[in-house]
């Protein structure tokens, strides 16, 4: 069976078409590829231009926020005539050791006093404030009682009082009590924090299912083992939160101890230093460069206990992603 001339001429025809339709798919396909490559590198591009931006933000503020540490660093080594006839962003002769020998010899050795009553000052304080906060936060998370919503708006609106509105009302109270001038007048109020409460509310909503503690209830443990066992131990991350934010602002605090406190060997270390400050120098040494190398000692046991607690907040944030 032979195929006739029409036949012949139709199936060229038909060749004809789909190589044409072929040509075209693939021209098409062609023309997508380069616009999605044209896409791709716009996107790329934008992509890198928000990139160099964001990492001209991050250097800027870096060197905001190390600058003044830096200069501290800088100017903790130089001596009275160096801080004013050399540049202030670089070293000169070096004389750390020996402003730190005057440092703690100035005075009968007052500065480590100091620093000692600040610290104990900022333990007692941190860790009675985190306990009372843990409870108290961990009690409004985890239980219902009338009155629930009331306590709450207390707590918040607690958040718009000044406390610098409360000085004065505290300075009658320890006086009638008599805690005026006293190591107390530093440690009691620092327990209480309306806004340290409120974190930790929240991180127990979130940390501690009720599940858990329907299951130890039904073992038979009471509600202050069940808080001890597992509610502290599941509010880690929080606590340790509370207690470095609130050991800071006791290490730093100034008005407080200005008005509590009248003896210089109660006194914590900024309010030391400040006095010094405000003499400027006395007949035998110059009181800047002790302000000066004091403020820099005064910064260690921060940055010691902000590395030293750096493994809760990791800790805290490894057993979140594994709930």
């Amino acid at each position: 069976m032979t195929l006739t001339d029409l036949d012949r001429v139709t199936l060229e025809t038909t060749d004809d078409v789909k190589k044409v339709e072929r040509g075209a798919m693939r021209a098409a396909r062609r023309s997508r590829r380069r616009a999605e490559e044209g896409d791709h590198s716009g996107l790329a591009s934008a992509r890198g231009g928000s990139k160099w931006f964001v990492l001209a933000g991050l250097i800027l503020f870096t060197i905001y926020s190390v600058g003044p540490a830096w200069w501290l660093i800088v100017s903790a080594t130089k001596s009275k005539e160096q801080l004013y006839t050399t540049n202030g962003l670089w070293f000169a002769d070096f004389r750390l050791f020996e402003n730190l020998a005057s440092l703690f010899t100035y005075q009968d050795g007052v500065f480590g006093l100091w620093m000692w009553n600040s610290t104990v000052y900022a333990l007692a304080g941190a860790v009675g404030q985190t306990i009372v906060a843990l409870a108290a936060g961990y009690g409004l998370a985890m239980y219902q009682y009338r009155g629930k919503g009331i306590s709450m708006g207390f707590i918040i609106g607690s958040f718009l009082i000044p406390g610098a509105l409360l000085t004065i009302p505290s300075y009658l109270l320890f006086v009638q009590v008599g805690l005026y001038d006293s190591a107390w007048a530093m440690i009691l109020p620092a327990f209480f924090g309306s806004f340290s409460v409120y974190l930790a509310k929240v991180y127990a909503e979130g940390a501690i299912p009720p599940e858990l503690m329907e299951a130890a209830r039904i073992d038979g443990a009471g509600e202050y083992r069940i808080f001890f066992s597992i509610g502290l131990r599941l509010l880690t991350t929080a606590g340790a939160t509370i207690f470095l934010l609130h050991f800071v602002a006791i290490w730093n605090a100034f008005f407080g101890p200005l008005v509590f406190l009248r003896s210089a060997e109660r006194w914590p270390v900024m309010l030391g230093l400040y006095s010094w400050l405000q003499r400027g120098a006395d007949s035998t040494v110059d009181l800047t460069s002790l302000v000066i190398t004091g403020s820099l000692v005064a910064t260690i046991p921060m940055v010691l206990l902000m590395l030293a607690m750096q493994r809760y907040w990791k800790a805290g944030v490894t057993m979140g992603s594994l709930k």
